[in-house]
């Protein structure tokens, strides 16, 4: 589910698979300054580590995507989906 498109019109970087099922390694480094809390993470595996947020924790910005699982649309938070 990491990075699936979910709606027409969104592009795979504003919609992120977020669900703290699909995540391993999380740790709480912050909040945004909407107060959001901003996590690094990594997806189950996957080396890679990544900064963002869990979408059950940003109900205003999450969807569930076809298989179940919830999908941030970072477009709408004050937080950046990136790689670190």
């Amino acid at each position: 589910a990491f990075g699936q498109i979910a709606g027409a019109g969104l592009s795979a970087y504003s919609m992120m698979g977020s669900d703290i099922r699909m995540k391993e390694d999380i740790n709480l480094i912050g909040k945004s300054p909407m107060g959001i809390n901003v996590y690094t993470f990594r997806y189950k595996g996957d080396d890679k580590k990544y900064q963002g947020v869990m979408a059950h924790q940003v109900p205003q910005a999450s969807i569930v995507d076809d298989n179940g699982y919830l999908m941030v649309d970072y477009s709408k938070l004050d937080v950046d989906f990136k790689e670190v």
